[in-house]
């Protein structure tokens, strides 16, 4: 039998922490890539998603498992796999023509026949006539096109892309995916399979036939979806906006990842402000009729992707102003309750939720009660997280609960000292 183009078999990996428990990012990941198959990574920031990828590509070691490239096993960058970058990493001295040879450089290609694979790569992607431009002349999607074409000169079997529209205007972003896809299906395209990374669910349904769902806290594959449309795809078909709602579904259940372990600090909370968190539920009062809203519709009606969307929802489930599950949303009591309050019970409402519901308010309201002075430095809460989660994070988590807290004002805290202390202690 052939090999599948690549194997992924039982990944781990894990960032060290000096003097501490290393933190788990990706657990027992499997997962197999096909000649012919384009398959999307989807899930939300910060799951993994995009550490698979590099592992992939033999651009970082898994801590355990290993990776298979046409049955070898993967030990660094290899020649039949070419990635796509977000943040486009165009050498900015270089021009464009300079910058897609960067690739063949590296293996040693000779320079004519680089210069000629080179040309045509830009060609294909639609920038004949740019080739002396630096990138500072160029927009976003002309810059990513370079960065397609700096792939796609190595003319490699596996394209492996890390969210390739994501810094792109929506108009663009549509126009460079349609070129992508015409490309693939071309008789010129030596590309055998294609995996990328997204947090667009309609881009995901709209490019891929496998879409694989990434769970975190740390990242694992919670789900898979079968795409069965023929390209090209249309968003406004209702078997393309069924197919998404079917993947807000299995995005939505057994969301284990968002579900907050009693007396435990380890927990990644979403960095949302309470504006958000009461807009949400406004828009959720008035879409809710008779039952319960699908969440495509509500994504639709306030604009928002996933990866701003569902940190929302995870805050309203944690706080239990809402229940979200199979793909719809449905306001709690409490949550209509917190809405239908004055300011001043709704600081009440909200900070009785944070004690009951939220461990790291508690464990930060005790420690301020048992100080003698009722203060105590941030530094000593960050510490506190840092058994779980990276400096960068935890400080950002402790930023999140400062700011809860000071809404539902549970304690305060002066920017100049880094203190947290009770209002009573001033």
């Amino acid at each position: 039998m052939t090999p599948a183009i690549i194997e992924v078999q039982t990944i781990q990996h894990s960032f060290k922490k000096p003097d501490q428990q290393d933190l788990l990012v990706i657990d027992q990941v499997n997962l197999q890539l096909k000649k012919g198959e384009i398959v999307a990574l989807l899930g939300q920031s910060g799951s993994g998603k995009s550490t698979l990828l590099r592992i992939i590509a033999g651009l970082i070691r898994p801590s355990k498992g290993k990776v298979l490239y046409l049955g070898q096993e993967v030990g660094g960058p290899v020649s039949g796999i070419a990635m796509v970058f977000q943040s486009f990493a165009l050498m900015p001295w270089l021009t464009v023509l300079e910058n897609v040879e960067l690739g063949l450089e590296a293996q040693r290609i000779p320079a004519k026949i680089r210069r000629e694979r080179a040309l045509k790569a830009i060609d294909q992607i639609g920038m004949d006539g740019f080739e002396g431009a630096y990138p500072k002349e160029l927009s976003g999607g002309m810059r990513q096109r370079v960065g397609f074409a700096r792939a796609l000169v190595t003319e490699p079997e596996l394209l492996l892309m890390d969210e390739p529209f994501s810094a792109l205007d929506v108009l663009t972003a549509e126009s460079l995916r349609n070129d992508l896809m015409e490309l693939w299906q071309s008789a010129e395209n030596k590309m055998k399979a294609i995996l990328f990374v997204t947090h667009n669910i309609e881009e995901a349904v709209l490019i891929a036939d496998r879409i694989l769902v990434f769970g975190s806290n740390p990242g694992f594959i919670k789900g898979e979806l079968k795409v069965n449309l023929p390209h090209p795809r249309n968003g406004q078909d209702p078997q393309v906006s069924k197919l998404i709602d079917e993947v807000y579904t299995l995005m939505t259940s057994t969301r284990l990842e968002s579900q907050l372990r009693k007396e435990s600090l380890n927990h990644r909370l979403p960095d949302v402000g309470v504006a958000e968190l009461i807009g949400l539920l406004e828009a959720v009062d008035e879409l809710q009729q008779k039952g319960p809203i699908d969440l495509p519709h509500l994504a639709n009606h306030v604009r928002l992707n996933i990866d701003d969307l569902f940190p929302v929802l995870d805050a309203l489930s944690l706080l239990q102003l809402a229940k979200v599950s199979e793909g719809d949303i449905a306001m709690t009591r409490k949550g209509k309750a917190l809405l239908d309050a004055d300011i001043t019970d709704k600081k009440i409402l909200f900070a009785q939720l944070l004690l009951e519901h939220i461990p790291l308010a508690k464990h930060i309201n005790q420690a301020l009660r048992r100080s003698a002075n009722q203060k105590v430095s941030e530094a000593a809460f960050v510490e506190d997280l840092e058994a779980y989660f990276t400096k960068e994070e935890a400080s950002r988590i402790l930023a999140t609960l400062i700011d809860w807290a000071r809404y539902a004002e549970i304690f305060a805290y002066d920017y100049d000292s880094g203190l947290l202390f009770l209002e009573d202690s001033r």
